[in-house]
């Protein structure tokens, strides 16, 4: 299983980083990402086209990228569980409350951290799923 932090979503949407686009678009096993993912992906899209930095053409290119991604995911709720788990204490903190919801979605589907892949480019995420036992794309 592969699971897909935003950072690494935005990664290939607005920069065009090639790495992230190949972890996101790999064919080998689940892709997963939390419901969080798709409402902070739109809120940096709509904060760049306010910011100049897109252009409307470069945002809708975006949006139907990032619908793409989203059909071919398995999306895990903001449930009541996660936001419980986010609320607890993580191996390496401090670590934002978005970035915890992130890494507690990641363990509701998984009992085997050790053969889930966390793609992120966020060092918090990044070194709490080590830590946790993940592999981590960076």
């Amino acid at each position: 299983m592969r699971y897909a932090e935003t950072s690494a979503v935005l990664a290939a949407l607005l920069e065009g980083d090639g790495r992230a686009r190949r972890a996101l678009r790999q064919r080998t096993g689940a892709l997963v990402t939390s419901a969080l993912t798709f409402v902070e992906a739109k809120r940096a899209l709509v904060r760049a086209r306010q910011s100049g930095a897109l252009q409307a053409a470069q945002e809708r290119a975006a949006l139907r990228a990032l619908a793409r991604f989203q059909a071919r995911c398995t999306v895990v709720a903001v449930s009541d569980d996660v936001l419980a788990a986010a609320g607890r204490p993580f191996p390496v903190e401090p670590i934002r409350t978005l970035d915890a919801i992130h890494l507690a979605s990641a363990a509701a589907v998984t009992d085997s951290p050790q053969f889930t892949t966390v793609i992120s480019r966020d060092h918090r995420v990044c070194a709490n799923a080590e830590a946790l036992g993940y592999v981590v794309e960076r």
